[in-house]
């Protein structure tokens, strides 16, 4: 089953991908992988979520940031080169802006990685950092950066 066929199957519509916040390219191919930059939970140009985990933000409305980010990353990729080229998620890279008494960052997380499992299957299975951060670009929760094979 193709990437777009699952997406339909999930009922899941892509957003349209986020135009970059700064001076950078929003996905890179180099040596057969696709390097995304930050990525953060806008939906409809407006942030899903604002502020700090465990103080501004719970951890329901910082999983749901978690996984717009990641939807948001596969509507880059499919711009970029298509999601039909993805051969499998090697990496996902994740801040979340944490309360200093915060420490369940793998659980907000862990939304971005089940949905990249629920889109790719076993492909979506990848390595992964979750850290702690103090704050993010425009006071959004979380952000993500993921690394693709292509074929």
């Amino acid at each position: 089953m193709s990437v777009t066929e699952r997406l339909r199957e999930l009922g899941i519509e892509l957003p349209e991908a986020p135009a970059p916040v700064g001076s950078y390219l929003p996905a890179l191919e180099s040596g057969g992988l696709l390097f995304l930059s930050g990525v953060i939970p806008f939906r409809e140009g407006m942030l899903v979520a604002e502020g700090t985990v465990g103080r501004d933000v719970d951890i329901g409305r910082a999983r749901d940031a978690a996984r717009q980010a990641v939807l948001n990353a596969l509507a880059i990729v499919e711009r970029a080169v298509g999601l039909e080229r993805v051969v499998r998620c090697v990496r996902l890279n994740g801040y979340v802006a944490s309360d200093p008494g915060f420490h369940d960052q793998p659980a907000v997380l862990d939304a971005a990685s089940e949905l990249l499992k629920e889109v790719f299957g076993d492909k979506g299975l990848h390595t992964r950092t979750a850290v702690g951060v103090a704050a993010l670009p425009r006071n959004a929760p979380i952000e993500i950066d993921l690394v693709f094979e292509l074929r």
